[in-house]
């Protein structure tokens, strides 16, 4: 991903591995010593689209991610006190995670990353981070692609759904995720921002 990328060097941990928050800290101690920004951006890796009332996977998912968020942040926390500009960003999931009948888990995981989100603002407030969280609509990674080539009446849910009537790119998040990691975003903490085109109303 990072080739071509002057100035920019990357690393491979093994995200399901249970000591991964662990060998990140350890990574990030030795390559970086101080931290300023964190983007938690974790793969969902589910079976498949969660439908509501699909609790069971829906409670894994979130549980995992919660999970991992906590312990990267609580390894790289140490590293962070020293920045002067600690920022650490949540990315929540991607719409194709959930089915076209999955519209209350997607709520559900949103209401779960922001208080996460509130959670972690809260905690590291006193060391001058900041922690925020971007909602993601139907964004249109290698995974989604994958998965709306194989529902196109998902796609085509997830496209009528959103008042900018097409799919989001990467880019559309990065612009975003930028603002969030600058002194731009310096009082915003605690808080989320969706990017989904907006919601077509019914």
């Amino acid at each position: 991903h990072f080739k071509g990328v002057r100035g920019v060097r990357g690393s491979a941990i093994d995200i399901n591995a249970a000591d991964a928050p662990t060998k990140i800290g350890e990574l990030a101690a030795t390559e970086l010593g101080v931290v300023d920004i964190v983007i938690c951006n974790l793969p969902a890796n589910n079976e498949g689209p969660i439908s509501d009332g699909d609790d069971e996977a829906l409670t894994r998912l979130v549980s995992r991610k919660n999970d991992l968020v906590e312990g990267i942040c609580q390894q790289l926390l140490p590293m962070m006190k020293s920045s002067p500009a600690g920022r650490i960003i949540v990315l929540g999931f991607n719409r194709s995670v959930f089915s076209k009948d999955g519209t209350d888990s997607y709520a559900k995981s949103e209401a779960a990353i922001a208080e996460l989100t509130r959670r972690l603002a809260a905690e590291t407030a006193e060391y001058g981070i900041t922690a925020n969280y971007i909602q993601l609509g139907a964004i249109m990674t290698p995974e989604s692609r994958r998965v709306f080539n194989n529902d196109k009446e998902l796609r085509d849910f997830c496209i009528q759904r959103s008042a900018a009537k097409r799919l989001g790119e990467p880019v559309d998040v990065a612009k975003v995720a930028l603002f969030l990691a600058t002194d731009d975003s310096v009082f915003v903490s605690g808080t989320g921002i969706v990017v989904d085109g907006g919601v077509a109303s019914a």
